[in-house]
């Protein structure tokens, strides 16, 4: 049995990709939505016992102190290592908002310029489906800490001591403790105890992203993110063992999950073929990948160029290259999430925390978006200061206003003409 189908790159569409929402999801989606935001807290917690499993009784709120409990409870070596993860998330973060500088510069009668301003409120959301993904806390987390923002919540229907640690390590300040898409109508609209937040971020199912469609416009969103998926770009010098664990690495997220082997050399695909029927039999999450694995294929290209070509028009949200002179073909790709440039660089060393962050545009918008980071969270706002307007400036002013028929406009610029 094929696991990987292979596809001339000639014959290859792209462009075939699954969108990230049907129009039913959207639909009950926003039935929940509009519950939650006329119900407020009451209708929140109803739709939390019918999908989150929630007991009568469970705090719907938790605070600073319980996540700081959790934190003391968990096992030394895990606290360890949410801290060192956490820490290598925020160094990053830091250098990132470090680059963007504020500015101010002369402009005709004074100065105009920029200032970097936090959201004030940041919405979190973490996954705790098939697995409790604590990785994802600090990632949606900790940017918005280091950005500045008054209150970071995190929403997430696993409240299991790991994921309330995870929160704790990356400075939440309250966990919310309900999923779906009732979490992301909380956070968008708030309720009786809890404010609606200003920005939410964060990976979830289709409910979690049909959600953050709805209520954006209202709130900022960082994306609407699909299936996850990987694009490997493999030649002569690919170890196909290491190729096959890639793949399969990405497979095992879910069912809906694409990997994809790029390449030249035809009979690396063969290789990684075997390797992949090989590393299945002992991998416990094998029924998963074995299913995601037919949603991708081996793409053999005639030229490096071609390999290229079909990168920027899949525009994944990861991009591994395994190949001779990665970085040169890194240098030519212009559309992708994240790349991992060279053999070494694992996919999932982005996955858990080695800096850059794992929340990416999918379904090829990394053709006009990024990932999620700590400019997320952020507002770059201008400004302007004048001492006296020079006549040059009203003149030219009041005669564009005059040309769009904005006379209200027209006069508003000349009441700063010189006398």
């Amino acid at each position: 049995m094929t696991l990987l189908k292979t596809i001339k790159a000639s014959d290859f569409r792209p462009d075939a990709a699954p969108k990230p929402l049907d129009e039913a999801t959207l639909t009950a989606a926003e039935s929940i939505v509009n519950g939650v935001r006329e119900g407020g807290r009451d209708a929140l917690i109803d739709y939390a016992k019918k999908f989150d499993g929630r007991a009568d009784g469970q705090p719907l709120l938790i605070e600073r102190d319980a996540l700081d409990a959790a934190k003391a409870r968990l096992d030394a070596d895990d606290l360890a290592l949410l801290e060192r993860v956490a820490d290598r998330v925020r160094d990053f973060a830091q250098a990132q908002l470090d680059a963007l500088s504020e500015l101010e510069m002369d402009v005709p009668g004074g100065k105009a310029g920029h200032s970097i301003v936090p959201v004030e409120r940041a919405g979190c959301y973490a996954p705790a489906g098939r697995y409790a993904l604590p990785s994802t806390v600090i990632m949606t987390v900790v940017p918005a800490v280091v950005a500045g923002c008054g209150q970071v919540v995190l929403a997430t229907p696993g409240t299991s001591d790991l994921m309330l640690a995870a929160a704790a390590v990356a400075g939440a300040d309250r966990v919310l403790a309900v999923g779906g898409a009732q979490a992301v109508a909380a956070m968008a609209y708030g309720f009786e105890g809890f404010d609606r937040c200003d920005v939410i971020v964060g990976p979830g199912n289709r409910w979690v992203t049909a959600a953050k469609k709805i209520v954006s416009g209202d709130c900022g969103i960082d994306m609407l993110a699909g299936p996850s998926e990987l694009v490997l770009v493999g030649d002569q010098s690919s170890d196909p063992a290491t190729v096959a664990a890639d793949l399969l690495a990405q497979a095992e997220h879910d069912e809906d999950a694409r990997a994809f082997l790029v390449t030249t050399d035809a009979p690396l695909i063969g290789k990684v073929e075997a390797e992949l029927d090989k590393q299945l039999g002992v991998l416990p999450t094998a029924a998963t990948a074995k299913v995601a694995l037919a949603n991708g294929a081996a793409v053999l290209c005639e030229s490096v160029d071609q390999v290229i070509a079909t990168c920027n028009a899949l525009a994944p949200e990861h991009l591994e290259l395994h190949c001779n002179d990665a970085q040169a073909v890194a240098d030519k790709v212009v559309n992708a999430g994240c790349l991992f440039i060279g053999h070494q660089s694992a996919e999932v060393f982005g996955d858990y925390g080695v800096g850059p962050n794992h929340t990416l545009p999918t379904a090829g918008s990394a053709r006009f978006s990024a990932g999620l980071n700590v400019f997320t969270f952020v507002r770059v706002r201008t400004w302007l200061k004048l001492d006296a307007a020079p006549q040059a400036l009203v003149d030219d002013t009041a005669r564009l206003a005059e040309l769009e028929g904005l006379v209200g406009h027209q006069r508003s610029a000349l009441k700063r003409q010189k006398s």
